[in-house]
């Protein structure tokens, strides 16, 4: 494979391999993330209406919005405002933020503030705000353990419905890598007939005042509160063949067992039969013979 790449001299973007190769991130979560990063300074642009510029539909902007949220590149706050008025705030980075450090940046706080990337010499340095996502598609080491038997639709259910967990529960806060190998125990969750609200309650229910490491709590419930599988059952098998029917109707039918005869046929027979025995019991029937 060639590559002939020639630098845009402006009007360009800097995103990283780390975005567009993002191992979690739908190709709508990329595409969203990538448009509002190139929007000018001072633009403020909602995501929804990024969404709509980016040609994004609906469900997919949902599910794209979760799935930064998750990854911690997006985060959205509830402010109210003078007067007593409600506001949206959004945030989106190039880096994962934790909630705490996407708060302090929100606020300005100087402590957190991003550093310049090449500082001058003999200045001291401090990392800049944010992280660059791990277990990425190049690093492979140390993969988290995830039932292989777990479709991967109902792996992706349950990331989502972890990080909606995490969003709405403070003290169950996870980071897209607690999430990502969480993912398979809350799949297999819906694999045995769970539901969201039951992973839900799984997880908040009786919840101590304050939880030093949420994603061992939530593996420790996932796995101690995993639901029975459900009982086996017997695979349907496959209906019988269409064939002729050997009565004097010559019908095409469907047999159940290994009836040779259509219905109509069959009760014929029975009537017949049933008449015959009639009028055999009322002493009606052919000559017998008796020996004596």
């Amino acid at each position: 494979m060639l590559r002939h790449v020639i630098a845009p001299e402006r009007f360009f973007t800097q995103v990283s391999n780390e975005i567009i190769r993002h191992p979690r991130l739908s190709a709508a979560a990329v595409r969203l993330l990538m448009w509002q990063l190139s929007l000018p300074v001072g633009v403020d642009e909602p995501l929804w209406a990024t969404a709509k510029n980016a040609g994004i539909k609906k469900g997919a902007f949902t599910v794209a919005k979760r799935e930064l949220k998750a990854e911690g590149y997006f985060h959205e706050w509830k402010l109210q405002v003078a007067g007593g008025e409600w506001h949206t705030k959004q945030m989106v980075s190039n880096v994962v933020l934790s909630p705490e450090e996407a708060a302090a940046l929100r606020d300005g706080s100087p402590q957190v503030a991003p550093t310049a990337p090449e500082p001058a010499a003999g200045e001291p340095t401090t990392p800049p705000v944010g992280r660059y996502p791990t277990n990425t598609e190049g690093k492979k080491e140390n993969p988290p353990s995830q039932p292989s038997h777990v479709p991967e639709p109902l792996i992706e259910r349950g990331s989502l419905i972890l990080a909606s967990v995490s969003h709405k529960e403070r003290r169950l806060r996870l980071n897209g890598r607690d999430i990502q190998h969480l993912a398979a125990l809350a799949g297999e969750w819906l694999l045995r007939g769970a539901t969201a609200k039951d992973l839900r309650e799984a997880l908040t229910d009786g919840l101590p005042d304050r939880v030093h490491s949420p994603a061992a709590l939530a593996h420790n419930r996932l796995t101690r509160k995993m639901p029975e599988p459900p009982p086996f059952t017997a695979p349907v098998t496959a209906p019988q063949p269409l064939r002729t029917c050997a009565g004097t109707c010559d019908r095409v039918f469907r047999p159940v067992a290994d009836e040779t005869t259509c219905r109509d046929c069959r009760q014929d027979e029975a009537q017949a039969a049933h008449a015959q025995n009639r009028s055999l019991s009322h002493g009606q029937g052919p000559l017998q013979a008796r020996w004596a």
